[in-house]
C-alpha cells in the first residue's frame, strides 16, 4: 500500500446538537456555583458521549465571556470548570448576548450542520431586573433556576413569581429548578439517546 491508495474524505455529516449553557456567575450565586458546576461537568460528560457540541460562557461582574466551544467536550472539563468563579453585578442582557452572536455563527455555519438542533441553558438565580429578549437561532430554552428553596418566608414566596419563572414565560422556555434537575435532565438525555 502506497500514499495514492490513501483518500482523503471531508467530514460532511451533521452534528446533532449544540447545547449552549450560560452560566451566571454573579455575587448572589456563590452559595449554588459549586452545585452548577457540578451539573455542568456530569451535563459535559453526556454530550461528550452523544458527540454533541458545546459552549460554556460565564457572565458576572459587568462582562460576559465564552469560555469553552463550540466544541466536543473533552476528558479535561473539570481542570477548566473548577475554577470559575462568581462575584460582581448579574449581566445577564451581555450573557445572553454573547449566547445570541455564538447562535448566529453557528446558524451561518448550518450549510455544514444543516440538521443540527440548538439548545440554550440558562443556569441563574434570577437575581436581575433584565428581561433580555430569547435568542432568534434557539431550537429550545431551558431556564434552570439556581435560587435556593425560600422557606419561611410567608404566603409572599409563595405567590410571587421568581425572576427565573417570569424569563422562562418571556422566552416560551421551560424553567427547572437546579435542585430538582437531575432527574429530568437524566429523562431528556434519556430520550436524545433512544433517539439516536
Amino acid at each position: 500500500m502506497n500514499r495514492t491508495h490513501l483518500r482523503y474524505a471531508v467530514d460532511n455529516a451533521p452534528r446533532g446538537e449544540l447545547h449552549v449553557f450560560v452560566l451566571d456567575g454573579s455575587a448572589s450565586m456563590l452559595g449554588s456555583l459549586a452545585q452548577a458546576k457540578g451539573w455542568l461537568l456530569d451535563s459535559f460528560d453526556r454530550l461528550a458521549r452523544a458527540r454533541s457540541d458545546v459552549a460554556l460562557i460565564r457572565f458576572g461582574g459587568e462582562r460576559a465571556e465564552v469560555l469553552f466551544g463550540p466544541a466536543i467536550p473533552r476528558w479535561w472539563n473539570e481542570r477548566w470548570i473548577e475554577p470559575i468563579g462568581g462575584g460582581g453585578g448579574t449581566p445577564l442582557a451581555a450573557g445572553i448576548a454573547a449566547a445570541s452572536r455564538l447562535l448566529a455563527r453557528a446558524e451561518r455555519a448550518r450549510g455544514r450542520h444543516a440538521s443540527q438542533v440548538k439548545v440554550l441553558w440558562l443556569l441563574t438565580d434570577g437575581r436581575t431586573a433584565e428581561t433580555p429578549s430569547r435568542p432568534p437561532a434557539l431550537d429550545r430554552a431551558v431556564v434552570i433556576d439556581c435560587e435556593p428553596a425560600r422557606l419561611g418566608l410567608g404566603v409572599a414566596s409563595l405567590v410571587a413569581p421568581r425572576g427565573c419563572e417570569r424569563l422562562a414565560r418571556a422566552w416560551d422556555a421551560e424553567c427547572i429548578r437546579l435542585d430538582e434537575i437531575a432527574p429530568r435532565v437524566q429523562a431528556y438525555f434519556r430520550c436524545q439517546d433512544s433517539l439516536d
